[in-house]
């Protein structure tokens, strides 16, 4: 039986990737942070395991509960906007430290523990990321925080990927989705998104690993 973990699995587009591989016939374990979130994964017969990304000790639990496992797909999945702005505010420290804790360093806490698993398996490894984090490609700065925090997670999964031969590992952006981050006038539902980035993790070869692909077509990104 192949094995998903999905970490940030307590709603939206991870909580969809956790119930959709289940349903496929994987071996499912997923984090959430909240007891009740945990709850509804068990009772969809997913492993649950609690885990705040910003936590370090969670973090390092995570690592001890997955020691020897092997997995054939992770997706890193936790992440947060932060302050929705359209001119070049400065952001408050606590707004910058929240963005930049969960989007990018729980990456570099999380991301080498969970590497050697994948390797194991021999498996593919993703973070959902977006493309408001292209740089080359940039022609807005909204959100000028998120942006930044999902560069620089776009530069971890980068390094990543250099530390590896066995596993492939690539950076996922999954379209407007109709997730409480997207907001309801997005283009895709969040069923619809989980399926396009399942089946581009599937159709994933070697010479991809160290990517950055839109799953709505499958298309590379520049970074």
């Amino acid at each position: 039986m192949p094995v998903a973990l999905i970490i940030g699995a307590s709603r939206g587009i991870g909580h969809e990737l956790a119930l959709q591989y289940k349903a496929a016939g994987w071996r499912v374990i997923a984090t959430a942070r909240q007891p009740e979130q945990l709850a509804q994964l068990q009772a969809a017969g997913c492993e649950a395991l609690p885990l705040d990304v910003n936590k370090l000790n969670d973090c390092a639990g995570l690592g001890w509960r997955l020691d020897d496992e092997k997995i054939d797909i992770a997706i890193l999945n936790a992440g947060v906007y932060g302050p929705h702005t359209s001119a070049l505010n400065a952001p408050l420290q606590n707004q910058f430290d929240e963005v930049m804790h969960t989007n990018v360093l729980a990456a570099m806490r999380i991301l080498p523990m969970v590497l050697p698993l994948v390797e194991n398996a021999h498996g593919k490894l993703a973070v959902i990321s977006s493309r408001m984090g292209a740089i080359a490609s940039r022609s807005a700065s909204q959100g000028w925080l998120y942006r930044a925090s999902k560069a620089a997670l776009n530069s971890v999964l980068k390094d990543v990927s250099l530390h590896t031969s066995k596993a492939i590992c690539v950076a996922l952006h999954p379209g407007w989705v109709k997730t409480d981050m997207g907001g309801a006038g997005a283009d895709l539902d969040i069923s619809d998104s989980a399926q396009r980035i399942r089946k581009l993790l599937e159709g994933l070869q070697a010479e991809h690993n160290g990517g950055f692909f839109n799953a709505e077509d499958g298309a590379s990104l520049c970074w």
